[in-house]
C-alpha cells in the first residue's frame, strides 16, 4: 500500500514538473495553446519597491493564431495588486477572472494572488480561465486592500485606479493623473508609517472633473499628524480651486484639481468609508454555549454551595451539641481547661464554672 502511494506522489510531481517550464511562471501548456518561446519581460520602475520576485514573458501558439502572456510574481497580494493598477488602461472594463480582472481591445490584466498576469491580445475566456487554474496553485492568495473599496462608483473613470504602497508608484500615480505639480506629496504620504493610498480620476456628464486621493493610515493619530504635514504642500493657489484635505477616522481624503469646490466636495462626501468605536467588543465565538445555559450552570452551582454549606453547619453545630448533653463537661468546655484572666481588682475570685 505504502509503495503504491509513493509511486502515486512520484508521477503527479513528475506530471506537474512537465506542465511548467524550469523557472518559469507560466505553464508550457494550457487547453490549446502551446508554449513556443519565453523571455526575460520589462520591469516596472517600481519593481523593488514592490519586492519583485520573477518575471517572464512567453509566447503561445494555438493553429494559427500567436498571442503573448507575461506574468510577474511580488511580495504579496498587496504588492501584486499595486502592478496591476499601474498597468491599468484608460476604458479598461472589469471582469470576474482571478481575483480581480479588466479587459479591452488590446488585451487582458489579471491579478491571481502574488500574480500579475497579461495578455497582448484577447483570447476567449476560457482559455483565460484555464490559464489562470494553471498558475493557481503557485499564487499566494490573500484579501485585498480595503481601501480599494471606499472608491465612489458614480463617475469614476474606468482604468484609472492606481493604488500605491510606496513612494515610487504614488509619483507614477500623480503623473499618470496630471498631477505632477503635486509631487511632493509621494514623499509626505507617510508609507514608511504603514500608509497606503488609493487614487482615480472622476468626471461627471456636465463639465465636473477632478482626480480623488484617499490615503489611509494604521491610526488615527497618525492620520491626524500626517494630514497638518500634506495641507502645507498645498499652495494658496491649489486651496483657493477648492483642494481641502478630510480626514475620517484612519482615511484622509482629498480631490486634487477639482474643476468646482462643490464638486470636490461632494465627491469627498460619497468616500464609502464609515468608523465605529466600541468600548467593550464582543469576543463571543461561534462555539460559545448560549447565555440562557450559561446562567441555569451558574445557579445550579450557586445552589449546590448553599446546600453544602447549610449541611456543614448543621452537622457541625449538632455534633458539639449532642456530645455536650451525653457528656457534660467531658468533652467540651471542661473546667480544668478553662481559664479567665482575672486583674485581681477584688477580693472574689472568678470560678470559671458559673459562665456555663
Amino acid at each position: 500500500m505504502r509503495r503504491h502511494f509513493l509511486f502515486v506522489c512520484g508521477t503527479a510531481l513528475l506530471s506537474a514538473s512537465s506542465l511548467f517550464a524550469q523557472g518559469d511562471l507560466l505553464p508550457k501548456q494550457f487547453r490549446d495553446w502551446k508554449l513556443t518561446s519565453c523571455g526575460p519581460g520589462p520591469h516596472y520602475a517600481f519593481g523593488r519597491e514592490t519586492g519583485e520576485r520573477g518575471y517572464r514573458t512567453c509566447q503561445y501558439k494555438s493553429g494559427d493564431k500567436v498571442v503573448g502572456i507575461w506574468v510577474g510574481r511580488y511580495h504579496d497580494p498587496s504588492s501584486g495588486f499595486e502592478v496591476y493598477t499601474s498597468a491599468l488602461r484608460a476604458g479598461m472594463v472589469p471582469t470576474n477572472l482571478g481575483q480581480v480582472s479588466a479587459f479591452d481591445k488590446d488585451g487582458v490584466l489579471i491579478l491571481e494572488g502574488s500574480l500579475v498576469l497579461g495578455s497582448t491580445a484577447n483570447i476567449s475566456k476560457e482559455d483565460l480561465g484555464a490559464l489562470v487554474q494553471a498558475v493557481e496553485a503557485s499564487s499566494e492568495k490573500a484579501p485585498l486592500p480595503p481601501i480599494r473599496t471606499y472608491l465612489p462608483g458614480a463617475g469614476r473613470v474606468l482604468g484609472s485606479e492606481r493604488y500605491a504602497l510606496g513612494p515610487e508608484a504614488m509619483l507614477a500615480a500623480l503623473n499618470g493623473s496630471g498631477q505632477s505639480e503635486l509631487a511632493a506629496i509621494a514623499d509626505a504620504a507617510g508609507f514608511s508609517a504603514g500608509a497606503e493610498a488609493m487614487l482615480a480620476r472622476y468626471a461627471s456628464r456636465g463639465k465636473d472633473s477632478g482626480v480623488l486621493l484617499l490615503l489611509e493610515y494604521p491610526t488615527p493619530q497618525l492620520a491626524e499628524q500626517h494630514i497638518h504635514h500634506l495641507d502645507e504642500l498645498l499652495t494658496a493657489r491649489v486651496k483657493q480651486a477648492g483642494t481641502v484635505i478630510e480626514r475620517k477616522g484612519s482615511l484622509l481624503s482629498v480631490v486634487l484639481s477639482p474643476s468646482s469646490a462643490e464638486y470636490a466636495k461632494n465627491l469627498r462626501e460619497a468616500v464609502d468609508y464609515e468608523t465605529q468605536v466600541t468600548w467593550n467588543e464582543a469576543s463571543q465565538l461561534a462555539t460559545d454555549p448560549p447565555i440562557t445555559s450559561i446562567m441555569v450552570k451558574i445557579f445550579i452551582g450557586t445552589g449546590v454551595f448553599m446546600v453544602a454549606a447549610v449541611v456543614l453547619g448543621i452537622a457541625f453545630g449538632g455534633v458539639r451539641v449532642v456530645t455536650k448533653r451525653l457528656f457534660p463537661g467531658k468533652v467540651f468546655d471542661r473546667q480544668n481547661q478553662m481559664e479567665v484572666l482575672q486583674l485581681g481588682l477584688s477580693g472574689k475570685r472568678i470560678d470559671p464554672s458559673d459562665f456555663y
